[in-house]
């Protein structure tokens, strides 16, 4: 088997803290309750990954509050203020990625994320700029775990999935990479994926210091 040396990262919840909890704790004045039906009926999982798929939150959003009138600040809030589900990255991850830079590790990134919310979100960690190439699931209309996103991302950067790994919190996206030869892993915390980069050979036993 060739040597791996290839790093493929998913951002939400392996490189950014991302819950719209974040967001709808305010708006909900803490009201735990309520706000968790509103996650669970109204803005759901489900809605929000055809958003991830490529549809506009503008199409997503009227077709809400078509049976939600009542909850049309709290929808649009989705979008406007999508930022504020993401009140900032998730430092031992990102110590990590700063690691895998700073011995020249190529650096890919797959995620699943709106078109529509990952420019500005680009833009405002610095981090997402160390990648050597992302593939954005809205920007194609493909969403994981479909596994032509894998097929898209493999021949988009000419990658050998024999020499990659790839990093996601969710257990089906790691399941679906596994049949194309990446060796996949499902990410719990970064104290515990630190020890697996190890023993794959990217990373010294001890951390670096001052990587970047």
């Amino acid at each position: 088997m060739p040597r791996i040396d290839t790093v493929i990262f998913d951002v939400g919840n392996v490189l950014l803290d991302w819950n719209p909890r974040h967001l709808y704790r305010k708006l909900f004045a803490g009201d735990e309750a309520a706000m968790e039906q509103f996650l669970a009926n109204v803005c759901t999982h489900e809605w929000n990954r055809s958003q991830d798929a490529g549809r506009s939150f503008a199409e997503g959003a009227r077709l809400l509050k078509a049976d939600h009138p009542d909850k049309a600040a709290l929808i649009d809030a989705y979008c406007a203020r999508f930022d504020e589900m993401m009140p900032g990255p998730i430092a031992g991850s990102v110590a990590i990625l700063a690691e895998l830079k700073a011995v020249g590790t190529p650096l890919y990134c797959l995620t699943n994320f709106s078109a529509e919310t990952y420019p500005a979100t680009f833009e405002r960690f610095e981090f997402l700029r160390w990648f050597e190439g992302i593939l954005v699931s809205g920007e194609v209309g493909i969403i994981k775990p479909d596994p032509r996103i894998f097929e898209l991302l493999i021949e988009r950067f000419a990658m050998d999935p024999r020499r990659a790994v790839y990093i996601d919190d969710v257990e089906a996206n790691v399941t679906a990479a596994r049949p194309f030869g990446i060796h996949a892993i499902h990410f719990t915390t970064a104290a515990a994926l630190r020890p697996e980069l190890v023993e794959l050979g990217l990373l010294p036993a001890q951390p670096i210091s001052r990587a970047r």
